[in-house]
């Protein structure tokens, strides 16, 4: 479904934390290039865009909230001159809402040098790591763990008097999710978390003119670049006049790719560690139809993620694909505040039902999630309204029941409708004829070309690949029936 959120509302969809991107191509315009990549990427944030470029001597950066081409002008990146850049755009999770502060990429010091940090995930032990640094004089300017890893970099590295070294350092402390790039005056550097849980994949310009990474593959195809590889996991990669040259900064640890990347986060045309994502949806689809069966009249995909899924349920049941659901492009972050009026047709000012499609048909609505219920409850009734017979839901994923916290937009356990309802109330509450889920296995299924040995499915089982400190798991795992048993003792 679209990510697009009228100001007051909480977002009813999991959202991606990041993008970032990465070139280093001496002679190219690396400042347009990465300014391509970030709006092939724009899906994966929009509250924030930055880049930043090295010249050799320095790295200056220009950031600002809003939409990629809302912040980059031609007059804006002829002023970033240079070599090597590194890009970013924001869907804020871990630091709260959007702020100049924490756009990135992040600028430390090091001494007399400067780095820019660009981030997609979100790190656990943000708390102690920044206690840690301001002990140490560090001072920060936004509450982002980002800032936090940027500046870990810059201290160890004052120490170490060398960069790679101070980046395996920092790995060493830094706990979570994260693929990272960084640019120095003369060198771009890429690296990812010990368990691979955020997508960061490396390509090469034609004619050998230069390295590009990018958080998937498409940012890759919109500057030309070759895909060669993804970085991984544990894994340092630096690109600068000698090349490419790769080593292993922390051991692997378990494998725990992200696996909604390829049920909604990634464009369809990515290829996440060599996996379709697009092949992926569509079998969702078909495995889907395998295991959660109907009679229907028609089969219709919510836009646009839930389009190539419907394609596999309908080639694999039989009954007739149609585009019942037009989406509005043009509806993305805005800062005119609806009237209430407005604010009240909620769904309809992203999606609109075709009439002359659905009325009088017996539906199959493929989505590809269900987080706190209330888009998808808008959907059917917007469906009914316009003379749907019927409105069966069906879910490329399973069930959300446990927050996500590496870089992924979840609320805490209370606010996650699976958490707190069973599958026939949830059916109930939402008014569809019938609801079902793909199974964790038949979604394992549908990834069949994956290089990765292992994914994070934890918002669906509570399996946590990297710990998760008591201190924030207390809350953000408590369900409704949980809080209320503690007002129930408080009342006693």
């Amino acid at each position: 479904m679209s990510t697009s959120v009228l100001p007051g509302e909480r977002p009813d969809r999991l959202e991606e934390e990041c993008a970032v991107f990465g070139v280093f191509a001496p002679g190219e315009d690396v400042a347009r290039m990465v300014c391509f990549g970030l709006q092939a990427l724009q899906h994966r944030g929009q509250e924030s865009a930055g880049i930043a470029v090295g010249d050799g001597e320095t790295v200056v950066a220009a950031k600002d909230l809003g939409l990629v081409t809302q912040v980059f002008d031609e007059a804006t990146l002829a002023a970033l001159e240079g070599f090597v850049a590194v890009g970013h755009a924001r869907y804020s999770t871990s630091g709260g809402a959007a702020s100049w502060e924490a756009a990135q990429p992040h600028i430390s010091a090091i001494d007399d040098v400067l780095i820019a940090l660009a981030h997609n995930g979100t790190l656990v032990n943000t708390s102690r790591l920044r206690a840690c640094l301001v002990d140490e004089g560090v001072q920060f300017r936004s509450n982002t763990d980002s800032e936090v890893a940027a500046k870990a970099i810059g201290q160890v590295t004052q120490a170490t008097h060398h960069l790679r070294s101070g980046i395996r350092r920092a790995m060493e402390d830094l706990s979570g999710a994260y693929a990272m790039v960084l640019a120095s005056p003369d060198s771009l550097y890429a690296f990812r978390d010990p368990n691979g849980i955020r997508p960061l994949c490396i390509g090469e310009l034609p004619g050998g003119r230069g390295w590009v990474v990018s958080s998937e593959t498409c940012g890759l195809d919109i500057v030309g670049a070759r895909y060669v590889r993804d970085v991984a996991p544990g894994e340092i990669v630096r690109f600068n006049e000698d090349g490419m040259h790769a080593e292993q900064g922390v051991p692997a640890g378990r494998p725990a790719a992200c696996i909604f990347e390829y049920v909604y986060f990634a464009r369809p045309d990515s290829v996440i560690d060599g996996q379709s994502v697009y092949q992926a949806r569509r079998s969702m689809g078909r495995i889907l139809a395998q295991e959660a069966p109907v009679e229907a009249d028609l089969v219709l995909g919510v836009p646009d993620s839930g389009v190539p899924p419907a394609l596999g349920f309908a080639a694999e049941s039989g009954i007739p694909y149609a585009d019942g659901i037009v989406k509005n492009r043009y509806v993305g972050r805005t800062f005119i505040e609806p009237t209430q009026a407005m604010r009240q047709l909620g769904i309809r000012l992203k999606l609109n039902p075709l009439r002359s499609v659905i009325e009088g048909q017996r539906l199959v609505v493929i989505d590809d999630s269900i987080v706190r219920g209330n888009t998808s409850k808008k959907l059917v009734q917007m469906l009914r309204d316009a003379g749907a017979a019927e409105v069966h839901l069906r879910i490329v994923s399973p069930e959300v029941r446990w927050p996500c916290f590496y870089g992924i937009d979840t609320d805490t356990r209370d606010q996650l409708i699976a958490a707190n309802m069973t599958l026939d109330e949830m059916n109930a509450w939402i008014g569809s004829d019938s609801l079902a889920f793909i199974s964790l296995a038949g979604l394992r299924a549908a990834v069949p070309d994956a290089r990765c040995q292992g994914f994070c499915d934890a918002c669906f089982t509570g399996d946590y690949p990297v710990e998760i400190p008591s201190s924030v798991a207390k809350k953000s795992f408590m369900t409704k029936k949980d809080f209320e048993d503690i007002y129930a003792e408080g009342d006693q």
